[in-house]
């Protein structure tokens, strides 16, 4: 091999890694089915930290408060099935409509199932929304928060 197609290939190799560097790192995905449709999603941007590190209550409520980037139609009678990766499972997880708490901590669980009627009813004044953000929060048992995934879920007019 010439010089110069040693020095073309070093070269090459250097800009990937390059480029390799400057990639985020894959979150764990969470996915949500109703019906025949999925959708699946990685961490909301800046909403889970490397090496197991805790979101600061700034950065959680940031997390709340973004835009979800997927979204599914759930018309009357839907159920809404949530999966998650097992590396979320593992600390646990809990699943909320806005910022209305619908499960407890699912610890060891990859996969829960809601009513997705419920999930538009705002518990504190019962009216119904057109749609809700759902988010998917795990927790060490509620002291802290390491992710959050968010779905836009949109009630169908039928």
């Amino acid at each position: 091999m010439s010089i110069r197609r040693r020095a073309a290939a070093l070269g090459a190799v250097s800009l990937g890694l390059v480029a390799l560097a400057a990639c985020d790192k894959p979150t764990p995905l969470a996915t949500v089915t109703v019906g025949q449709k999925t959708v699946t999603t990685e961490a909301t941007k800046n909403c889970y930290p490397d090496n197991n590190k805790t979101l600061s209550t700034a950065a959680f409520t940031a997390c709340l408060n973004a835009a979800p980037t997927k979204s599914i139609t759930v018309h009357a009678g839907d159920k809404v099935r949530i999966g998650v990766d097992p590396k979320i499972s593992d600390k646990g997880w809990l699943v909320a409509a806005g910022v209305s708490q619908k499960t407890d901590l699912l610890k060891n669980k990859t996969y829960w199932s809601l009513d997705g009627d419920s999930l538009f009813v705002d518990s504190t004044t019962g009216t119904t929304a057109k749609s809700v953000v759902l988010n998917i929060v795990e927790s060490d048992g509620g002291k802290s928060y390491l992710g959050v995934w968010k779905f836009k879920l949109v009630k169908s007019p039928d």
